[in-house]
């Protein structure tokens, strides 16, 4: 069942649902090398265990472990009856770009999709990280398609109807896909996510190096037609310019439906006390919806007290969880790159 398909999945009826839609589980990924992290490992650790408790209140969660980490962490986990641990090789926790793409079909099914993971092209280590899906695919006895196109899930958001925002700075970076126009990428997004059109935005965060600016911490979709940018509100802040040009294409921008989107910004952008080097945005874009909730990244500031109301009246029928994501922010990540859904069972409903 979960051997891998040479055909696309849009050619068997497959494509790719929103974030936001109903899910069967979730994944989190576990922090496992230390070479890749900024901050001490054990605060690293703490903060994904309270993702994946927060996750596993509304719904099944899954934590993927090495196996050298699978007894300690089966040992964190050993009251949470919600979450379970799955035994995969892998190179560290950052799931939602080295894990798979999961796609659903009309009739039911879900498959997954396995694109090329290059460690964002700059770091060495990711041969496990690669394979990783192969094994979730296999763990899940699910279909596994797979593409030749490097893609981390962090680099898009879909709506689930067609439509798919990701950044220049990311996806066409030469350190991805050098031998792939524009044009090829959008063709691949359609033949393996049944994307019909594809919002180019032109910069992450100026701080998400790491990623060369992954759309996740800078933008998501809310539902089909309206979405969510990360602005801010001082223009001595670096990402300023970035962020104007930014609003200015969602405002030009028609989505595969031919809507205008509506744009819900999220101006506030606090950052983490200086470690000796520099400062750390913690940007509340970052946030993972689950079924019933909505986990939110939390710094413990002032900045958490304007932005849980906010993003209460974006989900009126959600819960909002602040989970501190200190260590997280300042490895470049948050709490979207440590998980992944895996959508439930479209019914046509």
């Amino acid at each position: 069942m979960n051997a891998i398909n040479n055909a696309t999945p849009v050619e068997t009826g497959f494509t790719m649902p929103a974030r936001f839609g109903p899910h069967q589980r979730s994944f989190v990924g576990w922090p496992r090398n230390p070479i890749g992290y900024r901050m001490d490992m054990e605060m690293i650790k703490s903060e994904h265990a309270a993702v994946a408790r927060a996750i596993a209140r509304f719904e099944p969660c899954t934590v993927i472990a090495d196996p050298a980490d699978h007894a300690e962490v089966q040992g964190i986990f050993t009251d949470d009856t919600s979450i379970d641990v799955l035994e995969a090789p892998c190179d560290d926790g950052w799931v939602r770009d080295n894990g798979p793409i999961f796609v659903t079909h009309a009739d039911g099914r879900v498959a997954m999709l396995d694109f090329v993971f290059n460690g964002w092209g700059k770091y060495p280590i990711y041969d496990k990280d690669n394979a990783l899906p192969a094994a979730i695919a296999k763990a899940c006895n699910v279909q596994r398609f797979a593409s030749s196109m490097v893609l981390e899930g962090g680099g898009f958001g879909v709506d689930g109807e067609g439509t798919l925002i990701t950044n220049e700075q990311f996806l066409l970076n030469p350190n991805r896909n050098p031998d792939m126009t524009r044009e090829d990428i959008e063709c691949e997004l359609d033949r393996t996510l049944g994307v019909k059109k594809v919002i180019w935005l032109a910069y992450g965060l100026v701080e998400d190096a790491g990623t060369d600016g992954h759309i996740d911490n800078n933008c998501q979709f809310l539902e089909p037609g309206v979405v969510m940018l990360q602005t801010v509100n001082s223009t001595l802040n670096p990402n300023h310019p970035g962020a104007e040009e930014n609003r200015r294409r969602l405002k030009e921008a028609r989505d595969a439906k031919g809507r205008k989107l509506e744009i819900v910004e999220m101006d506030i952008l606090p950052y983490t006390s200086p470690d000796g080097f520099s400062a750390y945005p913690v940007p509340y874009t970052n946030y993972y919806i689950v079924n019933g909730g909505v986990i939110m990244p939390a710094l413990g500031g002032p900045e958490d007290d304007i932005a849980l109301p906010k993003l209460e009246s974006l989900f009126p029928n959600r819960e909002i969880v602040p989970v501190e994501t200190i260590a997280m922010a300042a490895d470049g990540g948050g709490i979207g790159c440590i998980t992944q859904q895996m959508p439930a069972a479209f019914t046509g409903e």
